[in-house]
């Protein structure tokens, strides 16, 4: 099984996730270089799994419809092209691997992500809601829902990857180097994300543990500097991810 980036828009990753000659892909908001990709290596649409109702994130639905009738897409229930309505728990199989529906809102009140474990390990494609570095914006969903999500994908194995659907990474290292400006792990991301041409992603949780201020709000240093950059005194870890949410809109 290989995973594989399609670029989008200016800075959005469509992934592909190929077994056999059959592909599932994630989050399609473009139907153009997917099909590229699928008619090149020759691969036949099986799946597609949407995490939320944004159009870059969906626009490509319907014209891959279009084409491949009968290839089921599985989003929530604000998913209009969904044929397949999907809810926390849910379950279903792509190639040697078990997908698994995690809710996890914040960015959008129905976000979702889906966990796929195979022999290779666990593989979570999380939309919006993690980015390396950085989190998603609040749009429909809280703040509050976008902390538990983090809490909980927190919980997962360090060796789990993550695959976000946008390439943010340069620049929520600048945000994360500037809460942590002696944190050697950011600057070390930042130079590298800085000086490579290809895709950043996947990364590991065990990295964004380590470099990505939303993992690390119970951090005394993280906390401290919340507060002097924001003027105010925090009282919770909830409280400081808000924080740091608030100030990364701004930075």
């Amino acid at each position: 099984m290989t995973i594989t980036p399609i670029k989008a828009f200016n800075d959005n990753y469509i992934w592909i996730v190929q077994s056999g000659n059959q592909a599932a892909c994630i989050d399609p908001g473009e139907h153009e270089p997917v099909l590229a990709f699928l008619i090149h290596n020759r691969l036949m649409l099986a799946q597609t799994w949407i995490t939320h109702h944004h159009h870059d994130h969906c626009g490509g639905i319907l014209p891959l419809k279009r084409v491949y009738m009968s290839s089921p897409v599985y989003g929530a229930s604000d998913i209009e092209e969904a044929t397949h309505t999907v809810e926390a728990g849910n379950q279903f199989s792509f190639g040697d691997g078990l997908v698994t529906v995690w809710a996890t809102p914040g960015h959008t009140a129905h976000h979702v992500s889906y966990l796929l474990e195979n022999a290779d390990g666990l593989h979570v494609f999380c939309g919006d809601t993690v980015f390396s570095a950085g989190c998603g914006r609040v749009f429909t969903g809280t703040v509050e829902e976008l902390f538990d999500s983090f809490n909980r994908l927190n919980q997962l194995p360090e060796s789990t990857l993550f695959y976000p659907a946008h390439e943010y990474t340069a620049s929520n290292l600048r945000f994360a180097a500037h809460i942590e400006p002696d944190n050697a792990d950011i600057q070390t991301a930042l130079n590298a994300a800085l000086q490579q041409d290809a895709p950043t992603l996947p990364v590991t949780l065990a990295h964004e543990r380590a470099v990505n201020p939303f993992f690390r709000v119970g951090l005394p240093q993280v906390w401290s500097r919340a507060e002097t950059l924001c003027g105010r005194k925090l009282h919770s870890e909830l409280e400081v991810f808000a924080a740091l949410r608030e100030l990364k809109n701004t930075f």
